[in-house]
């Protein structure tokens, strides 16, 4: 009977110790730094800009997660980030990022404000002191349904925190991966507002321009491609065959096109290059020249399939582009 009672109390005294354990590991589980809003999620919010200043945020309820990030850091510039190589941005003091809830619905005016609103009053604050943010630009397209040419409109920066650590009433927090969200910015608009009957010639070299306002669309093209008889003759874009269009500050007039050394003024804003074609699949300037009078010739150009560059971003120009025509004596 001895042996019986000895077994049950150790039994016992077994269990007292398990649940014991089993307390201290569920507690430890527990206080690991976290507060009592555990995550943050704004997954369902859209990214806004202040109007006065550099910060992006979004908003939740009583919530705002805002990210502060000047303007010479270039994150949002309008240039497409190579394939799965995002723009990196190392998070600092000044550069940041910080999550608040408030005892109250917010709105842009509390973080955009140059005097904080006096209400609703800040409950949490955190602070971000590292991390890296990454940052993948992509271009968005408009399409011309008769003419597939592509108008783009906007570029789309799809922002990530990586290894961001917070600083936090409670301790400290650490997202290894945390998706902001997309923000996109306006794309330079280029009218391409050209009158066809505009082309011109300069005289001492084989430069043909046509000009509108402050855009010019020019092409510096073998003279064999519009001799002084009737025919069609194709070429392709090339390092001989170039088509340009610029997009300056201010207006532009024809002495600009055959003044040699080029005028400074006025000031280019945007220069985009046609790509190298490849005859009859892309790139493929046709001219087809016919009689005008007993002693001139009529030269159209037409641009097929023709795309255009500028860095890393692209458009194209469509199927078929009509550019215009000139006459030669």
């Amino acid at each position: 009977m001895r042996k019986i009672s000895i077994f049950v109390t150790n039994t016992l005294k077994m269990k007292r110790i398990i649940g014991l354990v089993s307390l201290v590991l569920l507690f430890n589980a527990c206080d690991d730094g976290e507060i009592t809003v555990e995550t943050i999620d704004f997954s369902s919010a859209a990214i806004v800009k202040c109007n006065l200043n550099d910060v992006y945020y979004k908003l939740n309820g009583t919530e705002i997660l805002a990210l502060e990030m000047r303007a010479n850091r270039n994150a949002f510039i309008n240039e497409l980030t190579a394939v799965g190589v995002p723009r990196p941005i190392a998070l600092n003091a000044t550069d940041r990022v910080v999550y608040r809830s408030y005892d109250g619905t917010v709105s842009g005016g509390t973080i955009c404000a140059t005097i904080p609103a006096s209400s609703p009053n800040v409950v949490e604050e955190w602070t971000a002191t590292s991390g890296t943010m990454e940052v993948t630009t992509t271009a968005v397209y408009t399409t011309n349904p008769t003419t597939n040419a592509t108008t783009l409109s906007k570029y789309n920066h799809f922002i990530v925190f990586k290894n961001i650590s917070f600083n936090k009433p409670s301790g400290v927090q650490v997202y290894e991966t945390f998706i902001f969200g997309n923000f996109q910015t306006d794309a330079t608009v280029l009218p391409f507002a050209f009158d066809e009957d505009a082309v011109q010639k300069c005289p001492s070299s084989n430069l043909i321009f046509n000009f509108s306002g402050s855009e010019a669309f020019t092409l510096d093209i073998a003279s064999s491609l519009y001799p002084n008889s009737v025919g069609t003759r194709t070429g392709v874009i090339s390092a001989t065959n170039k088509v340009t269009y610029k997009l300056f500050t201010s207006g532009l007039n024809t002495s600009y096109f055959c003044t040699t050394p080029t005028p400074t003024t006025p000031t280019l804003n945007e220069e985009w290059n046609a790509q190298d074609g490849v005859l009859n699949v892309s790139g493929v300037i046709e001219v087809v020249t016919t009689t005008e009078t007993a002693a001139s010739y009529r030269h159209t150009i037409r641009l097929k399939k023709v795309t255009f560059q500028k860095g890393t971003s692209t458009f194209y120009l469509g199927d078929d582009y009509l550019y215009g025509s000139f006459v030669t004596n």
